[in-house]
């Protein structure tokens, strides 16, 4: 499956950004670096175990097991003390992170409720992307009886584009759905 989407950014998607940016040497050619998700589970902080079901619902999703991501400083508005559990993130590379994205983009993304598109201007500015996501049922993998509560994730595509509008536009060959 993965190496579809490889076989694809290297018969297609490389030559159409060459041609369009014009770049002399194919190394300057944008191309996905990594797939950050991240779950922040506030509630963690009463109760490990909704952490474990988070982490254990990542797992399944990516197919990589999470790491737990600590507070760095102690919020007492949040009832939030230094080092304390409070989200877990994977961070994705090569033939997974390729396998992820085309879940993500063909299966995902289509069985979202009244989905018109993804934010087309969620761009940092450095040619990287975010995006959120409000429940993880719409992944295939997760059962709806086995889940205790809908959870959001975070998920960042960090590429080696310059510019937004070459982010954009390697995004868009990969099948990213835009909302116009």
């Amino acid at each position: 499956m993965s190496s579809r989407m490889r076989e694809i950014y290297s018969k297609e998607i490389a030559p159409a950004m060459q041609k369009k940016f014009g770049y002399k040497n194919i190394m300057q050619i944008p191309k996905l670096e990594k797939i950050v998700v991240n779950m922040g589970v506030g509630e963690a902080k009463e109760n490990s175990k909704i952490l474990e079901a988070a982490a254990r619902d990542m797992e399944i999703i990516t197919g990589q097991k999470p790491v737990l991501t600590k507070a760095k400083k102690s919020v007492a508005n949040f009832k939030i003390r230094e080092g304390m559990a409070i989200g877990c993130k994977v961070t994705l590379r090569g033939d997974k992170m390729y396998e992820f994205a085309d879940r993500l983009i063909n299966l995902a993304l289509p069985r979202v409720r009244d989905f018109r598109g993804v934010n087309a201007n969620a761009f940092d500015g450095r040619g990287n992307y975010a995006l959120g996501i409000r429940e993880q049922l719409i992944f295939p993998e997760i059962e709806y009886d086995k889940i205790d509560k809908v959870r959001g994730m975070d998920v960042i595509f960090v590429t080696t584009a310059n510019t937004d509008e070459e982010a954009r536009e390697l995004l868009t060959l990969f099948g990213m759905p835009f909302s116009k």
